[in-house]
């Protein structure tokens, strides 16, 4: 379903990816771990057109993506859920919804909506507050609701189980768990990496802009050098 294909991305002078290539096949979760600074934001980033890399190739269904604008990327079916939420914090819940379906039929909003209202019933109990003040956890179940209203073939969540109380994370992973299981492909990054992890088909482990190992999930749960850098001990 996506294949990025040696990228290498700058932040001016900082040469933030360094000719990484991987694979996300249909059907599966994949998960990127690594430091603060390894460059798995970036990455998403990149895959979503947000930012540009100077070389290599990204690949959504075979179409070549990597100089596509980013609203055309979410209509094509590829969503990104944002480090932080980023949830439009003086609009309602429903108001921000209605917002990520801006690439679909007018007439199939009320259906996604209902869809999205299913899955998070505390959205719906929130749907005419204003998203600003919601808490942590119903912010982070608004910005996956709201990719949700794109339909996306692939949905690319950024740290989403971040500054949330462990209830809530497994709440959260539970979601993931469950549009996974619906047929949604998934794409996360996660500092949680055993959560991550447990989950995921496979994933790749990054350092300083470098893909330094890749495997199953549960390679490298067993593997020594993930346990001691990032599952303690």
């Amino acid at each position: 379903m996506l294949t990025v294909n040696n990228i290498n991305v700058y932040y001016g002078n900082i040469h933030a990816i360094k000719g990484i290539s991987f694979d996300v096949n249909d059907g599966e979760i994949v998960t990127l771990i690594g430091a603060n600074g390894a460059g798995k934001s970036t990455i998403l980033k990149t895959i979503s057109g947000l930012l540009r890399a100077r070389t290599g190739d990204i690949l959504f269904e075979g179409q070549d993506i990597h100089a596509t604008a980013p609203h055309k990327i979410v209509g094509l079916g590829l969503a990104h859920v944002p480090e932080g939420r980023r949830v439009f914090a003086r609009m309602t819940v429903e108001e921000n919804l209605e917002m990520g379906a801006f690439t679909q039929p007018t007439g199939s909003v009320d259906d996604s909506l209902a869809n999205v209202y299913e899955r998070f019933p505390r959205l719906k109990e929130r749907r005419r507050q204003v998203a600003g003040t919601l808490s942590g956890g119903e912010q982070q179940m608004l910005a996956m609701g709201r990719a949700l209203m794109s339909r996306p073939k692939l949905l690319m969540l950024d740290e989403p189980s971040m500054g949330l109380a462990p209830i809530l994370v497994q709440q959260i992973f539970n979601i993931i768990l469950e549009l996974h299981e619906h047929g949604t492909t998934i794409l996360l990054v996660e500092q949680n990496a055993r959560m991550a992890l447990s989950i995921a088909t496979r994933g790749y482990v990054l350092e300083t802009g470098n893909i330094v190992l890749q495997g199953t999930g549960q390679e490298l749960l067993e593997s020594p050098a993930v346990k001691k850098a990032y599952l303690g001990g």
